[in-house]
């Protein structure tokens, strides 16, 4: 009888007693420096229960744990497939299945797991033709750097589609999910447990398009202009942040400050980063950086809400100086630089 099978009849809180009661008091201490209040009394009373423990529970235990653990480091380092090959080699399948689903049925493994394993190109040949709401919901769980190489493939007006489709999103039916990764791991051929979880929304779709190139995204941006100008706006908003100015280049970072007011600047950086107002104090003349300095110091207690609009006034001088040309704003593996 394997040793995963003889412990079966034991519960789960009489395995956790035993393997504590096998760790030793001192590890056992740093274990419940972990667990809430409730979980650390119902383990103690537990451990009180258990008035004599042989070797061999001690030794199955351990081996059902240590099982576990190293079937849930598959799952973390390659995934489900990997994890349930791995564990068939060494174990067998029968007990590879029973882990895999003692495992999965508490880990949170989130929808389309085999899809973000998948070269993008692939992905698009069995996509791109699917409906625009079940393309946004496969990018919506994809990575961002897969989802903006698909977006970019796609034609103009399905790509202001798919990311209003995108943004809009919220929850999803599991069903849906389930019926979607159906179809597309059957195409694919591949093997996944599904979970479920939120997917979707403005920050999906602002992740993406600050990966694709910037034609794509002015495409995208105009249409949705027309389409619908409030989610326009609001993901404009959130396109460049604040604290991205330290991804811009000395050059442009120098055209920016010439265009913005000192007043604002200092508002600007009251809340911000250090590292945002080392970067900017370097581009700036030593006389200019220490009279900044000095009216950031004795400005005093600000608003909030003043900080943000005068950070947001920064930001959309960086965006009309790089839709003019003037400035060059890095965006990944989009763009491509000509020097």
């Amino acid at each position: 009888m394997s040793a995963l099978q003889s412990s079966s009849d034991l519960t789960g809180k009489q395995k956790a007693a035993i393997m504590l009661i096998t760790l030793g008091p001192d590890a056992s201490a740093q274990i419940f420096k972990h667990l809430r209040e409730d979980e650390i009394e119902k383990l103690t009373l537990e451990i009180a229960n258990q008035r004599k423990v042989s070797q061999e529970q001690k030794d199955r235990v351990l081996a059902e744990f240590h099982q576990l653990c190293m079937a849930k480091e598959y799952i973390s380092t390659g995934g489900i497939d990997y994890a349930r090959e791995i564990i068939e080699k060494a174990l067998g399948p029968e007990k590879a299945i029973m882990i895999i689903n003692r495992l999965t049925s508490s880990l949170q493994i989130r929808p389309f797991d085999f899809a973000r394993k998948t070269d993008p190109s692939q992905l698009l040949n069995f996509i791109q033709n699917e409906h625009p709401q079940t393309i946004a919901l496969i990018m919506a769980y994809l990575q961002p750097d897969q989802s903006s190489i698909i977006l970019s493939a796609l034609p103009p007006d399905r790509q202001v589609d798919v990311a209003k489709r995108i943004a809009l999103m919220d929850r999803t039916s599991p069903d849906v999910i389930k019926d979607v990764e159906r179809i597309l791991e059957r195409k694919l051929s591949s093997l996944v447990t599904q979970d479920f979880t939120a997917a979707g929304g403005i920050d999906s779709v602002v992740e993406v398009l600050n990966r694709v190139d910037r034609t794509t995204e002015r495409t995208i941006i105009e249409n949705l202009e027309i389409q619908n100008p409030e989610l326009a706006e609001e993901i404009k908003k959130r396109m460049f942040v604040f604290e991205d100015i330290v991804l811009l280049d000395d050059r442009s970072l120098q055209l920016v400050l010439r265009e913005i007011d000192s007043k604002d600047l200092a508002l600007a950086l009251k809340a911000s980063s250090s590292e945002v107002a080392e970067k900017i104090y370097k581009n700036m003349s030593k006389r200019a950086s220490e009279m900044l300095r000095e009216e950031i110091q004795y400005m005093g207690p600000v608003r909030i809400r003043d900080v943000e609009e005068a950070q947001q006034k920064v930001v959309n001088v960086i965006r009309r100086l790089e839709d003019s040309g003037e400035i060059i704003v890095s965006r990944g593996k989009g763009d491509e630089i000509i020097v």
